[in-house]
This record gives C-alpha cells, sequence and structure tokens, in this order.
C-alpha cells in the first residue's frame, strides 16, 4: 500500500507540475503554483524558512520522501526507468553499487561555492527543479501547444470557441541545446542504472541524503526471515541494498517502497529506526496488515502531440511581405519589472525558465550571456511589457522578480526609449506616424518636428526619459523594419518613479 500511496501522489505532483510550465492560459498557476515554490532550490534561493524546515522536517521523519513524490526530476528518471524494464521485460535489473561519496560532496562544494560566488546559472545547470523547468519548457512545451492548435483547428470549423491558437516559438537556442543533453544524460543513466544522477550528482539529493540517515521511518531487513533471493537489491533503482551484509544505504534510498512491495518473504518493512536493535529487527512476529490489499492502483496516461497545422500570417493585406523585427544591439539588457537590480536577480534566479512559459506577452526570453546564462531577459519582438501584467512575478518561485502591488508594476522604470533619427520613416519616407506617441502609456513620448523651425515638417519622438518606464510600447509597435526607430535601453538597477 506504501508503494501504490507513493506513485499516486508521484503521478499527481508530477503532472501538476509539469502543466506550470505547458499552461498558457494561467489557469494551473491560480491554484497550483504553490508547487514551484516547494522545490528545495527556489526555497532557499528565496530564503523560505517555512518550506526549508518542513522539507527538513519531512526527510527526518519519512526520509528522502522530496525526491520519490515532490521532484519533478526524479519522477522523470522513474517514469524512464519504469519504462526501460517494460521495454527490455525484465523486471529485476539492478544490482548493489558502492556509494561514490567523494564525488557527491565535490559536486555538493562546487554548487555551493558557485552559489555563493553568485554563479547561480552555473549552479542550475545541475539543480534538479531548474533543470527540469528547462527540459518542460523548452521541449515538451511545444509539443502541448502545437496539439492544442490543432484542437483550435478543428474546433473552429465547428464552430466552437472550446479552444484558441497560441503561437509556438523557439525562445533560445542555447537553452534547447542544454535541455536536449540534460534530457541525454538522464535517458542514459535512468535506462541502464535507475537513479544514478539523484545519487552522484544532484547537490539536493546529496544534502537530503545526508539528512536521511538519520530519518525516524525507514525500510528496515528483517534477517530472521530474509531468504538472501536478492529481489530486493535487484529492485531497488538506488543499488542502495546490500544483502552481504543486510544493510541499506539510507543517503541513496530514495523511500520508493519499490523493494518492500517485492519481497515474497515479508523481511521488510517500513518502520521506526527505534524498533530495531544492534542494527536488526526484533525478532517480534509481525501480523499482516490484510486491509492494506484493497488499495486501488491509480494510473495516469499523459498523451499530447499531434501535428500543427500552421496560419502564419506572411504578408500585409496580401500587398506587402512583413519583415520580422530583429533585436537592437542593446548596451545594457533589459530585466523584468521587480528583479531590483542585475546583481539582485543574478542571484537569486534559478533559470527554471517558468516566467518565460507563462509570460503572455512574449517578450522574456532566455539570456544568452555567460554570467546570465539561461535567466530571463526582455525583448520587444514579439509584444511589449504591459503594465497591467504581473504574471512573471506571480509565478516566480524564488522571488527573484518582486511585485508588491500592480501600482509597482506600472511605475517601476527598467529602462528608457532611445530615439534613432535614420530609421524613422518619418524621415526616410516623409511621412507623418506617430505610432509610439499614440501607444505609449506614460505618456513619455511627444512628436515635434524634424526640421527645427519648420512647425509643417514630419513630426519625431522626443522622449521624456523621467517619464519613461522602458515597457517597449514604443519599440513593439514602430513600423520601421528590420529594426525599429525607438528601442528600450535597459538599466542596471531598477527604481519607482
Amino acid at each position: 500500500m506504501l508503494r501504490k500511496i507513493r506513485v499516486t501522489l508521484a503521478i499527481v505532483f508530477y503532472v501538476l507540475v509539469t502543466l506550470l510550465f505547458l499552461d498558457f492560459t494561467g489557469t494551473i498557476h491560480t491554484w497550483f503554483g504553490w508547487m514551484a515554490k516547494i522545490q528545495f532550490l527556489p526555497a532557499v534561493l528565496a530564503l523560505n524558512v517555512g518550506v526549508i524546515v518542513a522539507l527538513v522536517v519531512l526527510t527526518l521523519l519519512l526520509g528522502r520522501v522530496y525526491c520519490s513524490v515532490i521532484c519533478p526530476l526524479g519522477v522523470f528518471q522513474d517514469i524512464i526507468s519504469w519504462i526501460s524494464s517494460k521495454r527490455k521485460k525484465k523486471k529485476y535489473r539492478f544490482s548493489y553499487s558502492r556509494p561514490l561519496t567523494v564525488l557527491r560532496w565535490v559536486v555538493l562544494l562546487l554548487f555551493v561555492i558557485a552559489l555563493l560566488a553568485g554563479l547561480v546559472p552555473l549552479a542550475a545547470l545541475i539543480a534538479p527543479y531548474s533543470s527540469y523547468g528547462r527540459i518542460a519548457s523548452t521541449l515538451l512545451a511545444p509539443v502541448y501547444q502545437w496539439g492544442n492548435n490543432l484542437l483550435a483547428f478543428w474546433a473552429e470549423r465547428a464552430d466552437s470557441y472550446a479552444f484558441y491558437e497560441t503561437e509556438v516559438w523557439m525562445k533560445g537556442l542555447p537553452t534547447l541545446i542544454v535541455a536536449v543533453v540534460t534530457v541525454v544524460v538522464l535517458f542514459v543513466l535512468a535506462w541502464k542504472h535507475g537513479r544514478t544522477y539523484c545519487n552522484t550528482i544532484c547537490p539536493v539529493g546529496t544534502v537530503l541524503g545526508f539528512l536521511s540517515k538519520y530519518s525516524l521511518f525507514r525500510p528496515v531487513i528483517d534477517t530472521s526471515k530474509c531468504k538472501n533471493c536478492q529481489l530486493c537489491a535487484k529492485k531497488c533503482k538506488a543499488a542502495c541494498i546490500n544483502l552481504e551484509k543486510h544493510e541499506i544505504d539510507y543517503s541513496r534510498c530514495v523511500a520508493c517502497m519499490d523493494c518492500i512491495s517485492t519481497c515474497k518473504h515479508g523481511a521488510l518493512h517500513y518502520e521506526s529506526r527505534f524498533k530495531q536493535k544492534d542494527g536488526k529487527r526484533n525478532e517480534a512476529p509481525v501480523q499482516p496488515d490484510n486491509s492494506r490489499r484493497s488499495f486501488l492502483t491509480v494510473a495516469a496516461t499523459v498523451t499530447v502531440g499531434a501535428t500543427l497545422k500552421a496560419q502564419e500570417k506572411k504578408v500585409d493585406g496580401g500587398l506587402a511581405t512583413i519583415i520580422d523585427k530583429q533585436v537592437p544591439n542593446r548596451q545594457t539588457k533589459i530585466l523584468p519589472p521587480g528583479a531590483q537590480s542585475a546583481k539582485h536577480f543574478a542571484q537569486h534566479c534559478t533559470a527554471c525558465q517558468l516566467c518565460v512559459s507563462a509570460c503572455p506577452n512574449q517578450v522574456l526570453r532566455p539570456s544568452t550571456d555567460l554570467m546570465k546564462f539561461m535567466q530571463p531577459e526582455m525583448s520587444y519582438e514579439r509584444g511589449y511589457c504591459r503594465p497591467e501584467c504581473t504574471k512573471c512575478a506571480e509565478v516566480c518561485p524564488t522571488d527573484a522578480i518582486h511585485l508588491t502591488s500592480l501600482a509597482d508594476k506600472s511605475s517601476t522604470q527598467i529602462g528608457h526609449a532611445v530615439f534613432l533619427y535614420d530609421n524613422c520613416i518619418a524621415v526616410k519616407d516623409k511621412v507623418s506616424c506617430g505610432n509610439c506617441e499614440r501607444h505609449c502609456p506614460t505618456g513619455a513620448i511627444q512628436m515635434v518636428p524634424s526640421v527645427e523651425g519648420d512647425p509643417d515638417s514630419p513630426k519625431i519622438p522626443a522622449v521624456n526619459v523621467e517619464r519613461c518606464i522602458g515597457c517597449g510600447a514604443c519599440e513593439n509597435l514602430c513600423p520601421a523594419r528590420p529594426f525599429s526607430a525607438i528601442y528600450v535601453e535597459g538599466h542596471e538597477r531598477q527604481r519607482l518613479i
């Protein structure tokens, strides 16, 4: 029964955490956004003492339940391992291996040094939540959106508005490469060896593994009943059961309960460690709990995919080809409103891509800067940062993006607009435009004559940098191509105006 409970909870957590990265409507975040905030590294970076204490207490009570239930990367490896066992038709394929203790602690030490040095993007490369976030956001989200668009395509033809089409686009090649490499490494390790990544590389696994050695409840081998059949050791994906000594390495045990459900002699039990004496279970007979047989297995199958019929707008009214906008050469990258400063953001963002996935305006994308690798930055080729939207701050699990109110969002200056005289169509084509002035939400742009002293000359924008908040409406809506005549330059430190 314990294994069935664990599997059921793991499926629920895994599906809901995955949907946080896939859902583009914001519905899932409203109800289950807290699941991202109880992940270990986000809680540490956010200094969320309550969550940290809760995870420590949970581990000291029940062992590494976090790794087998709450951590999406851990469950992802279990899924791969399960598929491998079905594919090979080999249920018992593991064996005990000696712990690579030195490697685990060296990796953890380097991870902590990177965090203390402010190199969070480097540390996030091996952090479990961040790694899974990149996989879900970069690899799974496009498939999910293509499936949605296919349903929207057929729903439209059935005069139904149950689905609506959303744009699918690749947000960053470096992030895609990192996500693919991560999946390949995880797939190979989990396919062949189960939980090797968790017990050799994962820094969270090492920390919780140290605590789980002192957990109150743990799997225990009853030596009086054990027949040395090796089934439990061959089923253990953590490779932590040493039947030669009848020992379990609790620092690697992820409390999956597979060994207990596999044992055919009743020699394995999940019980308090205070019932043990000299490392062995007391000889008192244990009455079996027949009520456990009545627990039903819960299975979940998530099917996503299909083909997308692209409906891209390639021409303007069928007369002229639309030229895509290109990213301007910004001296300072633009950070999301509420990031406070470049230093603060770099030290707290885990580069999990949750805000990138949740942004409804498509202005966030992973950075290619080595020092801020894969952390989100803003660009306005596809949209602009609407003053009434605070979605990135709502979903951020580490508080790297922090906004106390909507008023804070609309008054936070993240950059200022810069006008490029030679790019303006009023100058090049001698026509009136004024698009930037009309759409500026703060009234920071005023149109003035392009020729001084000639009020009849085409007007060009003049920017009041004290009123500009850097939302990018002017840059996004400027008709000049391929580079806008007005663009936003970011600020190292944000301020309220």
